[in-house]
């Protein structure tokens, strides 16, 4: 006898799948009417990021060549495929498509989600962050964007300075949240904490926040620009407190690429997590010739969420991963 389990039924409201059908719809005309072609990459890839705090789901393919398994893994975004679209001149791109992150689920988090993502060629950060603006206007109706450092950020919400103050300084904070083993945590791990529980809820709640200039040491796939410190050409939207977008003035150089991923692999063997391989495919694309572009990346399951004022993902995604 087949269990016919009573949790059938969507999560979201027929008003909320309209909804996100309209929103998507108006994604499509926004990027359609200023020329930027929409991409389909492939969700399944031979390699992952290698970022540690971002895992992926794999699976096993048998087929032609693979008899004995090949692991595949879900993206955790498209951003390595579209960039190689990018290196073989596609112009301006975007995507909207699912990503999936291991380990993830709750009230602004699902591992399966949909992200929309695009580049524009020839721009820097400060460019899209004006396309960002007339986005957010379209979609929301919100008002242009305020924007402030990462030190502008910390310094008035938290009363540190992420740059100059002590490590220590920053641990009286984080024991302030309850968290367990925060002395073995580094430096860009308690920066997070203090950012995520002391300063983004604060964040977009007349106009939609913009953070840029990030700690070098953040930079994942941004270009780093020299100075005292250094700063990562790296930023995130945030609007009612939540996290929107992460975009960057993409890094470029196959050399510092590479140097990148080999940093990440030795600190994922010191923190003991599974080796995996590095996408030789994208530093290919890179040595072959990114062009210079910012890219973004914005969360749009979390975007319907804040056009239809629920604090709750599961109100506007059909069958969360408890109902997948």
């Amino acid at each position: 006898m087949v269990d016919l389990p009573p949790d059938w039924r969507p999560t979201a409201s027929e008003d909320a799948l309209r909804l996100r059908a309209q929103i998507l719809a108006k994604i499509r005309t926004f990027f359609s009417e200023r020329g930027v072609m929409e991409v389909e990459t492939p969700l399944l890839g031979s390699a992952p990021v290698t970022d540690l705090h971002l895992h992926a789901l794999s699976c096993q393919y048998r087929g032609p060549g693979a008899a004995d398994g090949r692991t595949l893994y879900l993206q955790t975004s498209p951003e390595f495929a579209m960039k190689r679209l990018l290196a073989a001149d596609s112009g301006p791109i975007f995507q909207v498509c699912k990503a999936f992150r291991d380990g993830e689920a709750g009230s602004r988090h699902n591992p399966e989600f949909t992200i929309l993502e695009w580049y524009r060629p020839g721009w820097d950060h400060y460019h899209l962050m004006d396309e960002i603006d007339a986005l957010l206007a379209f979609l929301l109706g919100s008002r242009s964007s305020e924007r402030i450092t990462y030190t502008e950020a910390f310094e008035r919400y938290a009363n540190v300075n992420p740059f100059a103050d002590t490590d220590d300084a920053l641990r009286r904070l984080v024991e302030e949240f309850g968290v367990e083993n925060f002395a073995d945590l580094s430096r860009d791990d308690l920066l997070d904490l203090v950012l995520t529980h002391v300063i983004e809820p604060r964040l977009g709640h007349c106009q939609p926040t913009i953070i840029h200039d990030y700690p070098a040491s953040q930079a994942a796939l941004a270009r780093v620009r020299d100075g005292d410190p250094p700063f990562a050409e790296r930023f995130e939207v945030f609007v009612e407190g939540v996290e929107l977008a992460n975009g960057y003035h993409e890094l470029t150089d196959p050399a510092e690429q590479q140097r990148r991923f080999e940093a990440d692999l030795e600190a994922r063997t010191g923190r003991e997590l599974p080796e995996i391989p590095v996408d030789g495919r994208l530093l290919a694309a890179l040595a072959h010739g990114l062009p210079e572009c910012a890219g973004v990346a914005l969360g749009v399951d979390r975007l319907l969420m804040l056009a239809s004022g629920t604090r709750d993902l599961s109100k506007v995604v059909s069958f969360p991963i408890d109902r997948a």
